[in-house]
């Protein structure tokens, strides 16, 4: 999953969302310098990955995609589905993409001091360009493709795997919408544990 789907499944918690927000940028045992609310975002961001990767549909789509896009094929299903998080946006919050994605800006901004230095570096690029409406589009999605393309280490060629998603729009989409209703469910357990913590 990736930036938008992270965000949306932390809820309405704030330390939760920032610490679901940076995890990336957090390598190993490093969490723990953050306040319990943040770590817990942190931890749940990995759980998400974990139970991402080990689902039979994600595998599904990055064998789909892995004839032309190899080890890369795991991101692009990732930027895949914030896609159709962000297309389908009204069935899953009462909110605009474009309310929920000012609200949650302002919300990092406010906390831009605990950001990881990579974060920090990072965020307002990801504000200007507004990276969670841009995945609302194919066009969106493609030209934030093309910017990660630049920064890869090796060849990735990420943008061109918009024709795949096009070629297998509905496939993928269908999928998606199974798979979210899952992880909805996953997440929203772990949540709701019974000491109202996922650590």
């Amino acid at each position: 999953m990736n930036y938008l789907a992270h965000i949306y499944l932390s809820g309405t918690h704030t330390e939760l969302r920032f610490g679901n927000f940076i995890a990336d940028a957090v390598p190993g045992k490093q969490y723990a310098v953050y306040a319990k609310g943040i770590q817990e975002g942190i931890l749940l961001h990995r759980a998400i990955d974990t139970f991402t990767d080990q689902h039979p549909l994600f595998r599904k789509h990055c064998k789909l995609l892995f004839p032309d896009f190899g080890h890369y094929s795991r991101v692009i299903v990732d930027m895949f589905y914030d896609h159709f998080l962000a297309s389908l946006w009204h069935n899953y919050h009462p909110q605009t993409l474009e309310k929920f994605s000012e609200d949650f800006y302002n919300e990092i901004d406010q906390q831009k001091a605990l950001l990881p230095h990579k974060m920090k570096r990072a965020f307002p690029y990801m504000k200007e360009q507004n990276w969670l409406i841009q995945y609302k589009s194919i066009v969106g999605l493609e030209t934030i493709l093309s910017q990660m393309e630049r920064r890869t280490q090796f060849e990735s060629n990420l943008s061109a795997s918009v024709k795949n998603l096009e070629t297998h729009y509905s496939i993928f989409k269908n999928d998606f919408e199974v798979f979210f209703e899952q992880i909805q469910i996953f997440v929203s357990s772990r949540i709701n544990s019974s000491n109202n913590s996922i650590i």
